[in-house]
């Protein structure tokens, strides 16, 4: 059984890899270099792909910086820093990239009916406070009638399954259900700021630390403010 794994090197997107594993699927992973302002993320990435084990890790490059319209890969739009978790909840914030797992997930599904592959998992979350409109049931579910219709594999009757293992539980959870795992959290990059040491005070940042903080644990990465 094979699976693709959208895998950014994050804590959300490493416990989803572990969790196929887990699961008992060949795992290949999919990451992605749009010219995003964290792109450390990337080594992130290949160090929790090479730790796991995965069959094959393939690396996408393209340049969403061309238009911009996000914090993440528009260096002129201010990334928001110390905010509340309220602060978080009410909009939509500037580091959503415009239909960005519109974009990760059309590479995976062509990756994924390539070689076979009858899943594709990714770490979206619908209890984040980003509220990304792209982390929410009902366009993952939109996403996978696009797959049974877009995809051969799909019209004949095998479709290629979004499955989303993180979709409705909190933060904490997703830590908790990583040590089960054994995800090495050291490994993982959260940070949006794009230093070589992770801020602390970006909304990523705080959330993550947040979780951990709640669950009485200390997260093994390097922050300038804890």
């Amino acid at each position: 059984m094979k699976a693709i794994i959208l895998l950014s090197g994050g804590l959300d997107s490493s416990t989803v890899l572990y969790k196929a594993l887990a699961d008992g699927y060949e795992c290949h992973a999919i990451s992605f270099d749009y010219q995003q302002r964290h792109r450390k993320e990337l080594h992130s990435a290949l160090s929790v792909a090479q730790k796991a084990g995965v069959v094959e890790h393939q690396v996408i490059k393209f340049d969403l910086t061309q238009w911009g319209g996000s914090a993440l890969t528009d260096n002129s739009i201010d990334l928001p820093q110390e905010r509340s978790l309220k602060e978080m909840s009410q909009n939509i914030p500037v580091t959503y990239v415009p239909a960005r797992n519109t974009i990760f997930l059309s590479f995976a599904v062509s990756y994924a009916e390539t070689i076979a592959a009858e899943r594709i998992y990714i770490g979206v979350n619908a209890l984040d406070y980003s509220g990304y409109p792209d982390c929410r049931p009902d366009y993952i579910q939109a996403m996978q009638e696009v797959f049974r219709l877009g995809t051969k594999q799909g019209r004949e009757g095998n479709p290629i399954n979004i499955v989303t293992p993180l979709i409705d539980l909190k933060k904490t959870e997703i830590i908790q259900l990583g040590n089960k795992l054994g995800v090495p959290w050291e490994l993982t990059w959260s940070c949006y700021s794009g230093g070589d040491v992770a801020c602390g005070v970006c909304d990523s940042c705080r959330l993550r630390l947040a979780a951990f903080d709640e669950l009485g644990l200390t997260d093994p990465v390097e922050y300038v403010v804890r």
